[in-house]
């Protein structure tokens, strides 16, 4: 049954995830191992996992419209945008920059991965298409998270190019392009298994990552706004994937794009938002409060989600 599957999905992630906390909070490493973990992941494991998953599954004649994931994506961005604007009018004016940011940006790629290896297994083409999918979301993030603040803190207001050609976009283009060549065929057998190597710690890196930063941010929660945070997780956890939902039902995209929009639509932030917040000068504890409950309220939250969508949607 789904529910069950996706409930075990959200489990191993928050598992995995108290590992993490269990040893910064014990202190069995230093919290400035964060630091070391984190490019780690983002810089070279994550790349590398993109790159054989493309190299080895992704396949141009199969599923020749593969081109259009980054447009659907677009699409995902401006619906979710829009549904942004329009809920942060329930919440004070002082709290929207930290509400808005919460709201927009999803926890895009380790959470669905998690789903997706267990709903379909390890070989199954959906998490290539969720790379594909979600292949500007980084040069987005990056450039216009501080634009929700006025301040901006320490980010300068300007483009940055490093971050919109950044390691995850520059290998999964390439990754693309030697498909699309055949010149995938050259590379030696001994560098595909370096790269799956290190994109195999990649998840369970970031799982404790992602525990030993929820640590940091309960120490830093702050007082607790439990209006706001209600209100924030009844739009993020229910409401956002009701409307989209309803949105998929109506132009009814092939299954793996509907399957694709609507889990993004109901995962939790990503889990940088509390450092971006800070960057840009923002109310770093509150962030801190939507994140955590978002995450705890996602362990029922998706496994329903997922459960309606099947009425509506069958499963591969």
């Amino acid at each position: 049954m789904i529910f069950w599957k996706v409930f075990e999905s959200i489990i191993l992630l928050l598992g995995i995830g108290f590992i993490g906390f269990a040893i910064v909070s014990r202190k069995i490493v230093s919290i400035k191992i964060l630091d070391v973990i984190s490019p780690l992941v983002l810089d070279i494991a994550l790349p590398c996992l993109i790159f054989t998953n493309i190299i080895l599954k992704f396949d141009p004649i199969a599923f020749p419209e593969w081109w259009t994931l980054p447009l659907w994506w677009i699409g995902f961005i401006i619906v979710t945008f829009l549904l942004t604007l329009a809920g942060i009018r329930l919440v004070q004016k002082k709290y929207r920059p930290e509400f808005s940011i919460s709201l927009l940006y999803p926890n895009a790629i380790f959470v669905p991965m998690v789903i997706i290896q267990n709903l379909f297994g390890d070989n199954s083409t959906i998490l290539v298409e969720l790379f594909l999918f979600t292949l500007f979301f980084p040069a987005l993030m990056f450039n216009t998270y501080h634009l929700f603040f006025r301040n901006g803190g320490s980010v300068k207001n300007k483009f940055n190019w490093s971050k919109f050609f950044n390691p995850i976009l520059v290998v999964t283009i390439l990754a693309v392009v030697l498909r699309l060549s055949g010149a995938h065929q050259n590379i030696p057998n001994v560098i595909l298994s370096i790269t799956k190597i290190l994109g195999d710690t990649a998840l369970p890196l970031i799982l404790i990552l992602i525990g030993g930063n929820v640590y940091v941010d309960f120490k830093r929660k702050g007082k607790i706004q439990l209006k706001h945070i209600l209100l924030f997780v009844t739009l993020k956890n229910f409401l956002f994937p009701l409307i989209v939902l309803a949105i998929l039902v109506i132009i009814r995209p092939t299954f793996s794009i509907a399957f694709l929009i609507f889990l993004l639509s109901t995962v939790p932030p990503i889990t940088t938002i509390p450092i971006l917040t800070n960057k840009a000068g923002g109310n770093t504890s509150l962030t801190n409060q939507f994140l955590i409950s978002s995450f705890l309220v996602s362990i029922i939250s998706i496994p329903l989600a997922m459960l309606l969508f099947e009425n509506f949607f069958t499963l591969n």
